[in-house]
């Protein structure tokens, strides 16, 4: 970050300049606040870290100045003459925190950093939101069939509302974008969409991500962290596989959405978060409430709009419409021809990771077809025989009474297992095989049943 520093001090001036350089940040360095005042107006700061007590202009009125002049300005004051009531006064005027003198110059370079975190989180959200205005706008969502239309039009009915959204769906069908969109078209859009993956398997560490904690809460806690809900305040946080979150998390997550207010880890006093929740699974919650994995109570809290995403398969006349949005995104410089039989088979695929794993068929058809002009059905899919399911050998047609649904589950079982053993169990190279992230194929090898193998 680019950060000023205003004391009267020479040897903190210097000391604490030099620690934050190291730490990678820019420092400009002045001895009073009207000096200070006019570096704001020369130059654009990050972070403004400054004495209360300073000649010519004090600490509090170049505070002021600074909220005024840079609004989203991360301002840090410290004083050799702390106050309960100067302290407030500094909170009230918008400072992120009040430090007392002598104190250590790596506890303001530990602050620092974690703020600069928040506020690159930040940043790469308003990037996010240019991406999401120019590609990701419900009427340009890729997909005609009827399913996807019913689904575009549900996303306007609700998108205005402030009520907890649920997304249902098979992973790759897009439910991130789904959440993203109802964001944007939201009356939160100018506010902050933070993204919690829920997969998390150690309670600890997700209620540290979620609340964040205070200084000595736990062993290594030596400053304080903003959680996800703080940095959601104001806009929208988004859960997603909320099905993976522990047993314990889920009755606190109940309260947040209940008394819309967090406890940070280690904290004794109640935050008021303003936010609206969107959260995704990847399974049925009601079976999960049904086996006890899912609290029923914080299940109909977070259900009260759902949305459900039909997989790839059941999207009919889809499948040749998203290839060619593909080829278009990826290769748009290029003239690009599809093999009708390339099609048909692309067409026929179950597709058991969805448009995500569409995607990736595409960039690897297009690397390797690009040269010729046609892309070929070898180019898009991989010739590879799965093993079939224990006890389908002895099956015929006629005899099988499974569900379309068990039948796709489990041909893509085999089909995971025998790419791992392929692979001798390199998770990466599975994972580039079957045309899904590392992320996604972790959480099937946990659906069904593989993490062990």
């Amino acid at each position: 970050m680019k950060i000023l520093l205003a004391d009267d001090e020479r040897g903190i001036r210097l000391t604490l300049s030099e620690d934050l350089e190291e730490a990678g940040h820019e420092v400009v360095a002045v001895e009073d606040g009207e000096l200070a005042m006019k570096e704001l107006t020369k130059q654009r700061f990050d972070c403004m870290i400054s004495d209360v007590v300073m000649p010519r202009m004090d600490g509090m009125s170049l505070l002021r100045f600074a909220r005024e002049k840079v609004p989203d300005i991360i301002c840090i004051m410290i004083t050799g003459n702390a106050t309960v009531e100067r302290a407030l006064e500094a909170m009230r005027l918008g400072a992120k925190d009040f430090v007392e003198k002598p104190f250590n110059n790596e506890k303001i370079v530990l602050l620092v950093n974690g703020y600069g975190e928040s506020q690159q989180t930040g940043r790469q959200y308003k990037q996010l939101v240019e991406e999401v205005k120019t590609e990701f706008k419900v009427d340009q969502m890729v997909g005609s069939s009827p399913q996807m239309k019913q689904l575009y039009e549900n996303i306007r009915t609700v998108a205005e509302s402030d009520f907890s959204v649920l997304i249902q769906g098979e992973n790759g069908t897009g439910k991130e974008v789904i959440a993203t969109v109802l964001h944007q078209h939201s009356a939160r859009c100018k506010g902050p969409l933070i993204k919690v993956g829920c997969h998390i398997s150690n309670p600890n560490l997700l209620e540290d991500e979620l609340f964040g904690h205070e200084p000595g809460a736990f062993t290594g806690a030596s400053s304080r962290r903003i959680g996800r809900f703080e940095q959601a305040d104001g806009g929208t946080i988004y859960l997603d596989d909320i099905d993976d979150m522990p047993i314990d998390t889920q009755a606190k997550l109940l309260r947040v959405l209940q008394e819309r207010e967090i406890e940070r880890l280690g904290g004794d006093k109640p935050l008021k978060v303003n936010i609206r929740v969107i959260a995704s699974t990847k399974v049925d919650l009601r079976d999960c409430v049904k086996q006890g994995k899912f609290r029923e109570d914080l299940y109909h809290r977070i259900n009260v709009i759902d949305l459900n995403v039909p997989p790839l398969r059941q999207r009919e006349g889809d499948i040749p419409v998203l290839v060619e949005h593909f080829v278009r995104r990826y290769a748009p410089d290029a003239d690009l021809q599809i093999a009708p039989e390339a099609m048909a088979a692309l067409v026929c695929y179950p597709w058991p990771g969805n448009v995500r794993e569409l995607q990736h068929s595409v960039q690897r058809a297009i690397a390797f077809g690009k040269a010729g002009g046609v892309l070929k059905k070898e180019h898009f899919l991989r010739d590879y025989s799965a093993k079939l399911p224990e006890g389908a050998e002895a099956e015929t047609p006629g005899d099988d009474r499974r569900s379309l649904k068990d039948v796709v589950a489990a041909a893509e079982k085999a089909h995971i297992q025998n790419v791992l053993r392929m692979t001798n169990g390199k998770i990466e190279e599975a994972a580039s095989i079957l045309g899904i992230s590392r992320k996604n194929l972790w959480e099937k090898r946990k659906q069904y049943g593989l993490l062990d193998e």
